[in-house]
């Protein structure tokens, strides 16, 4: 079997007596994938800015390794360039820093005075890098010491860019949707293409056309042959949510999804071939309709993982791209939607429609609708649980919690909440938080199903069941890949927000009840989405 990204084997497989399990999509090698560019050794590097580490890809087979692991100094890296002798140079947006990462594995802080720097790239031993905000910079850095010079400023978002056969520095406007140039020495920047679908990178090929990557969900691709012909061409990939790409020796163009990872390889006229498979980010939340349609939020996206007929893992097929989704429910045929940059929202999957619900809130995460209509939410940083109705008004149903992270109702609408930090699931009577189980671990994921409650503990990797009636607590399964991989030595969070934009959103693995009695869960550690169900008679 092929390594998952959680497990070295890939052979990992959850255990219980109780349930069946069986995952509805295959695991994702990558946690999304990013900045990408070849080094020294013709392996494609891959940034994962969700999981805060690099691996390489053999463009052959696609093998991947992490090279810069979870626990190394780079928190958040975007992207990556290498310098001619053999350096990489890693843009870790949240923090704004920039590292050197030498031939022999060593970390240098080039900087730390670029503000969410994200496109980067090497011209022979020069380095630049840009900022992906409102008014950015586009700066040369000096790995050897000295003061950073500013070629320019006034960049609406800055991200991947490149140096072209011109010998000027290509850049994309993201907010304006134009790609701009600027000689490395200086000068007046100059617009080189406007009315660009999203772009998010410029990468020359070989023959020097200029391709420019749309983070939009059809996978546009902008063809310009700027020192040529002056054609412009469109052509359309669907890969959902690209962001990076590069070109081998032999022109063969390989592209990065931020909204759900792999490697692809892209042909001229859009053909694509996969080298390492898509799949899930997170996932983060998950939710099932009434008709079993099972729905992930995938942090940029809401996805549906599926099965195939014969009950083996299938594909995942993004609903919506709707960034910053975490928190998921289902209510008839809507999907309430948190964000935990501040948002509430409720998304009409038929319409295909989006309703704001509240703004502004302490990083929100699991929510469940109460039998009133009610949306029922837990906002995480601020410590307390809240209600927003059907006009949109926002009540403190209570407050002074630690770290609640999901909320669910039973059958007489008792409210019950999973506090991570307090490794305890709470019961909410009158305003009141009261234990109702304690010493789980860090649980997150919260679920009811008749007289049992069912929670994901994220730190012994775990599901807990929890009777209503008794209090009896005990282990429903185990080995289940949640979490940072096993021998990822936990370190502190990124920030949640960077220079006034978002940063970057905590792990969250949620739970839910089918209709049919089974259990949906986030195994976020490794991208799958879990079915267990109970066995079938005579098994």
């Amino acid at each position: 079997m092929r390594p998952s990204r959680f497990d070295d084997t890939g052979r990992r497989q959850p255990t219980s007596e109780r349930w069946d399990t069986r995952r509805l999509n295959p695991p994702n090698p990558l946690w999304g994938s990013n900045g990408v560019a070849f080094g020294p050794d013709g392996r494609l590097y891959v940034a994962q800015f969700l999981a805060g580490q690099i691996s390489a890809v053999d463009p052959a087979g696609g093998d991947v390794e992490v090279v810069v692991p979870m626990d190394s100094p780079v928190q958040s890296p975007d992207d990556l360039a290498f310098g001619t002798d053999g350096s990489m140079y890693i843009a870790d947006l949240v923090p704004g820093r920039v590292w050197r990462r030498s031939p022999q594995g060593e970390y240098t802080l080039v900087s730390d005075e670029v503000k969410v720097p994200n496109g980067i790239t090497c011209v022979g031993d020069r380095l630049f890098v840009n900022e992906m905000k409102m008014n950015g910079r586009l700066l040369e850095l000096f790995p050897e010491g000295g003061d950073p010079v500013v070629l320019t400023e006034g960049l609406a978002f800055g991200n991947a860019m490149q140096l072209g056969p011109d010998g000027c520095l290509y850049y994309p406007h993201m907010i304006s949707n134009q790609v701009w140039r600027i000689p490395p020495d200086g000068g007046v920047p100059e617009v080189v293409a406007e009315d660009v679908h999203d772009p998010v990178a410029v990468r020359f090929d070989k023959g020097g056309v200029l391709n420019v990557l749309s983070r939009g969900p059809e996978g546009f691709v902008t063809r310009i042959d700027l020192h040529g012909t002056g054609s412009r061409s469109l052509v359309t990939s669907g890969v959902v949510g690209l962001d990076n790409a590069a070109f081998d020796a032999e022109n063969r163009m390989f592209v990065s999804s931020f909204a759900s990872g792999g490697i692809t390889e892209m042909h001229p006229d859009g053909r694509t071939r996969q080298l390492v498979p898509r799949g899930l980010d997170g996932p983060y939340g998950v939710t099932i309709d009434l008709g079993g349609t099972v729905y992930a939020a995938d942090h940029y996206r809401v996805a549906r993982p599926e099965a195939s007929d014969g009950g083996e893992p299938g594909g995942v097929t993004t609903e919506a791209l709707l960034i910053f989704t975490h928190g998921i429910t289902a209510d008839g045929g809507l999907l309430h939607l948190t964000s935990q940059f501040g948002n509430v929202q409720t998304y009409d999957p038929v319409r295909r429609t989006t309703r704001v619900r509240a703004t502004g809130l302490g990083q929100p995460l699991g929510l469940a609708v109460r039998v009133d209509g009610a949306l029922v939410v837990a906002e995480t940083g601020a410590g307390r649980i809240i209600a927003i109705d059907e006009d949109d008004t926002v009540t403190v149903l209570t407050e002074g919690l630690e770290h609640p992270v999901d909320v669910a109702f039973d059958a007489e609408q008792r409210c019950y909440v999973s506090d991570d930090r307090l490794g305890a699931v709470l019961r909410i009577d009158d305003g009141q938080a009261v234990p109702v189980a304690e010493g789980l671990g860090a649980p997150q994921g919260l679920a009811v199903r008749g007289d049992e409650l069912f929670t994901v503990d994220t730190e012994h990797r775990r599901l807990w069941a929890v009777s209503l009636t008794t209090g009896e607590c005990g282990i429903d399964a185990e080995d289940l890949a949640v979490g940072v991989p096993p021998g990822i030595v936990r370190r502190a969070e990124p920030a949640l927000f960077a220079h006034g934009g978002p940063g970057m959103a905590g792990q969250f693995a949620g739970l839910a009840v089918d209709p049919d009695g089974s259990l949906v869960l986030s195994a976020n550690g490794e991208g799958t989405v879990l079915r267990l169900s109970p066995p079938r008679s005579g098994t």
